[in-house]
């Protein structure tokens, strides 16, 4: 007699599965709140230091890491997309089916919002800080 997976697994693999599904989406605000906004107001102060660090170093990182996070996402969501396509091999299960339905979202999504920051922070960065 087999038994399904425990409570704890259940709520981290349904955790894992949303951050695989909105992960890309939530960089995607925070870069979208932080690497503008930091650019413009730190120029519009007059300076070109946030704190001790350069400008262009924390707009690069505010870039960097959510682009990393979006990755995270994306690796996730193909992890659980591969996963499921072997769970729903020989059997109907309709949560499998969401599941695996949700996966593909989230692979889509995430290649979506990769390419959103990836090109706003191009933008950011190639654009000469407090010019203008």
């Amino acid at each position: 007699m087999t038994t399904g997976p425990g409570p704890h697994t259940r709520l981290a693999g349904g955790l894992l599965l949303w951050y695989g599904v909105l992960g890309g989406a939530v960089a995607w605000a925070a870069h979208l709140l932080v690497a503008w906004p930091l650019d413009e107001l730190t120029c519009a102060a007059g300076r070109e230091r946030v704190s001790a660090v350069p400008l262009w170093l924390a707009v690069w990182l505010a870039v960097v890491i959510p682009a990393l996070v979006t990755v995270g996402s994306l690796l996730v969501a193909t992890l659980a997309w591969r996963r499921t396509a072997r769970a729903s091999a020989g059997a109907e299960d309709r949560a499998v089916d969401r599941s695996r339905m949700l996966a593909v979202v989230g692979v889509w999504a995430n290649l979506l919002f990769l390419t959103i920051i990836v090109l706003g922070g191009v933008a950011v960065l190639v654009f000469p800080p407090c010019q203008g």
